[in-house]
């Protein structure tokens, strides 16, 4: 996962794709269970997002952001990412892919703006 930026590019190239079209969904540790779209970002990105912005010389791609909240007390946060879903996150976690989804469709159809006012609105 931390080295995507590689599979991204050839998956970009393969397809004759542009950046304007790519879409990244990852999960986000200083986001509570929520959904987010962005577009670009700046600082403290997940290794994944470096790898793959690095990959592409670019952050102009959408993003969405999958809230999975910190670990617990001092956890490493490796280890959190990592563990096997507890009861009530594998009872969610049908809703949350399902949210995701979504919001891709959203983006996709609709356009950033709209989209996050869909899936931004309380």
């Amino acid at each position: 996962m931390n080295e995507s930026g590689g599979p991204v590019k050839a998956l970009l190239t393969f397809y004759s794709t542009s950046l304007e079209s790519l879409v990244v969904v990852h999960d986000d540790l200083d986001l509570p269970a929520a959904i987010r779209l962005k577009l670009r970002g700046r600082g403290g990105w997940p290794q994944r997002l470096r790898s793959i912005s690095g990959a592409l010389g670019s952050r102009d791609y959408l993003r969405v952001r999958v809230g999975i909240g910190r670990p617990p007390g001092r956890m490493d946060p490796a280890d959190f990412v990592l563990r096997d879903f507890g009861p009530t996150e594998r009872a969610d976690l049908p809703f949350t892919v399902s949210d995701a989804a979504d919001a891709v469709e959203l983006l996709v159809q609709q356009g950033l703006l709209a989209a996050q006012q869909r899936v931004h609105a309380p």
